[in-house]
């Protein structure tokens, strides 16, 4: 999710009831705390993709941080109450990066994979929305701010709920009109029964979307796999792929030779769906195979 989603969950906290000096502050700044690991950015996009929702978005971090805060908050509250808190707004950050499309690593450093449940995408208005009117009803019924956050944060457990099973439709719909071995199913930007898909069938990947409204799919691209080819192999030693590769969930490399140079296109079919070249490494070698230039774009 994003940082001003995060921060409007902590004010949402905050509403229910917690009261003290520091709470509001150790609510929106802990839901917020773990995006600090975009300052990566400064050193590249491909840094930023390797480092973006590692140690900072795991089960240590929370822990570490949490005891911090409720020790620097100790006296204005107290070391539990304020630690709580902060492991509040911390974890709802955890969770909800977790809901979205990009994936987050929450079991770091005991497990660097990435996970994510892709019921959202990395921006998620909805959310956003509901967290939003629920501040501003708070703030005019200042009888039942409580009651009003309480509500709101049910309100996107259940809209959270129904996207998962219409996720799961979209799969099972997708299975009935496609002949493959796998099937991915990830969310569109405001979308909620439309459902971009990625399927493979032996050396062949189909990207498209599931409409469950009007029961059809639509299919978008056909790609044809070249993972033997020297001048992908040759790519993967590139730093830039790797960490593209440890990224990507459905990876497709892209050949073409001419003018004495290779290029090797490595694309992220998971967000094929955006307009513009986004999630791509892109590799250039000499006429001798050897690599002279590699970059990211987000």
């Amino acid at each position: 999710m994003d940082p001003v989603t995060h921060a409007l969950s902590g004010l949402v906290f905050r509403q229910l009831g917690f009261r003290g000096k520091a709470a509001l502050f150790v609510l929106v700044f802990s839901a917020v705390a773990p995006d600090f690991d975009y300052v990566t950015r400064l050193w590249g996009a491909d840094a930023f993709l390797h480092y973006h929702r590692g140690i900072t978005h795991g089960i240590l971090a929370l822990g570490i941080f949490s005891l911090a805060m409720g020790l620097l908050f100790r006296r204005r509250g107290g070391f539990f109450y304020n630690a709580f808190l902060s492991f509040l707004g911390y974890s709802s950050h955890l969770l909800l990066d977790l809901m979205d499309q990009y994936g987050t690593r929450i079991l770091a450093p005991l497990d660097l994979n990435r996970y994510s449940l892709d019921l959202t995408f990395i921006i998620d208005p909805y959310i956003s929305l509901i967290l939003l009117i629920a501040i501003l009803l708070g703030r005019a019924g200042r009888r039942r701010p409580g009651l009003i956050a309480a509500g709101a944060l049910l309100l996107i457990v259940l809209y959270l709920g129904g996207r998962y099973s219409l996720q799961g439709q979209a799969r099972q719909f997708l299975k009935t009109k496609i002949d493959a071995h796998t099937y991915q199913v990830y969310p569109l930007p405001n979308g909620l029964f439309r459902w971009w898909f990625v399927v493979r069938s032996g050396d062949e990947l189909t990207t498209g979307f599931v409409d469950l409204l009007l029961q059809k799919i639509c299919v978008y691209e056909r790609y044809r796999l070249q993972m033997n080819d020297p001048a992908v192999i040759e790519s993967k030693k590139s730093r830039v792929v790797q960490r593209f590769l440890d990224f990507a969930v459905a990876p497709y490399a892209e050949v073409k030779r001419g003018a004495g140079k290779t290029v090797v296109t490595w694309r992220e079919l998971s967000y094929s769906f955006l307009p513009g070249d986004r999630f791509i490494a892109e590799v250039v070698m000499d006429a001798r195979g050897k690599i002279i230039r590699a970059a990211f774009r987000m």
